[in-house]
């Protein structure tokens, strides 16, 4: 056929492979995509023909000339994964396993579904095996890392092989450059941690007080008016499944509730918390009810960092940030930063409480501080019910 028609170059290409020519079927697909190298469904098909012929070379020259033209294409991806599979490439049909992976369509086509559980095992197979090979390089180096490097050196290792990705401060307000961005920061860097925990029964026994007291404000945490855009709030805005007892809400205590809890109040002075006009510091007893989630979100400020004091976790009750998902322990504080995504979880049939406060990040000097807090003040912002 002499044809310069591209379309017709490829139905007679079809016709030829329907009769089992496949030689000619390949001559003819290889001028099509000579005359026109945009048409991707005929570099598959060129890719088919060759892998029929078993010219496999051929087909992954086929498939990478598909995915030339559609470089997130889920097929050509697939196809090009499964090609080095049969070449033998092991490491580099893994990683285009997890690239084709990485654009599944929510529903994949029927003929397509075996290959697709096969690409998951194979991407799985890869992810073992080059965990394996960094587990021993990070045992080697291991005697030199401290708790905290080490675990940061796991995280690393985590990272590469994609079991979990980077996440970043995202305030929605107020963004001060160049601070540490940690999910979890070192108790190091909280010398007062030791002293809240130890102040764990004491503090409970506040709680419990306040919980019975005659005119106590227990109040849900979420309240936004009815006609704001709520998006991930919408199922918790004026919901009780989240309330919180304010001791100290904008810098200002909550009398009705701070009066009864004296050692707790106490023991706000001893940290470093920020005092920002009209907004800090705070401090909450925060109670999620049995089965309630709190959505994925993000805090207004990374100047400051958030302290959690479990005082009641039944079993099942989880707090995620980042990437980093740990279990609450009564009597276990850790401080995070909610600038960085975090969601929490009540698996459980039982309340769940925890006392929050907020304390200044430790990069910041006590300058930089006063700074913060006038610009903050002076910005007139409104931070919304969550700004703790």
């Amino acid at each position: 056929m002499d044809s310069q028609d591209p379309a017709a170059l490829e139905a007679e290409a079809d016709r030829a492979a329907a009769r089992g020519d496949l030689a000619a079927a390949r001559a003819l697909l290889e001028r099509t995509v000579a005359l026109d190298r945009s048409r991707a469904d005929s570099w598959l098909k060129l890719s088919a023909i060759c892998r029929g012929l078993g010219d496999l070379q051929a087909a992954l020259v086929g498939v990478s000339g598909a995915l030339a033209v559609e470089p997130l294409g889920f097929v050509p991806l697939l196809l090009k994964a499964n090609i080095l599979e049969k070449l033998g490439r092991e490491a580099e049909a893994g990683e285009a396993y997890g690239h084709a992976l990485a654009q599944q369509p929510q529903s994949v086509a029927s003929h397509l579904r075996q290959m697709t559980e096969h690409a998951k095992r194979m991407h799985a197979a890869h992810v073992e095996r080059m965990a394996a090979r960094l587990d021993g390089a990070l045992d080697a180096a291991a005697a030199k890392l401290d708790g905290c490097e080490r675990r940061r050196a796991e995280r690393f290792r985590d990272n590469i092989v994609r079991r979990t990705r980077p996440f970043h401060s995202e305030p929605t307000h107020f963004h001060y450059p160049g601070l540490r961005e940690r999910e979890f920061h070192d108790r190091e860097d909280f010398p007062w941690l030791a002293e809240l925990e130890a102040a764990t029964d004491p503090i409970l026994a506040d709680f419990n007080r306040v919980l019975t007291a005659e005119r106590a404000e227990l109040e849900p945490y979420i309240q936004y008016p009815e006609s704001a855009p709520l998006r991930q709030w919408a199922a918790l805005n004026r919901n009780r499944d989240w309330t919180a007892i304010h001791l100290v809400r904008g810098g200002v205590p909550v009398e009705a509730n701070a009066r009864h809890c004296p050692t707790t109040i106490a023991l706000l002075e001893h940290l470093e918390q920020p005092v920002i006009p009209g907004r800090g510091p705070n401090a909450m007893f925060s109670l999620l009810a049995p089965g309630a989630h709190i959505p994925p979100h993000n805090g207004v400020s990374n100047a400051r960092l958030v302290c959690h004091l479990p005082l009641i976790v039944p079993p099942r009750c989880w707090f995620r940030v980042g990437a980093e998902t740990r279990e609450w322990k009564v009597g276990a504080a850790w401080v995070f930063d909610d600038t960085i995504e975090h969601e929490a979880m009540n698996g459980s049939d039982a309340l769940r409480v925890l006392l929050i406060v907020d304390t200044w990040h430790p990069d910041l000097s006590p300058g930089e501080r006063g700074a913060v807090s006038a610009m903050i003040a002076a910005s007139g912002f409104d931070d919304g019910p969550e700004a703790l």
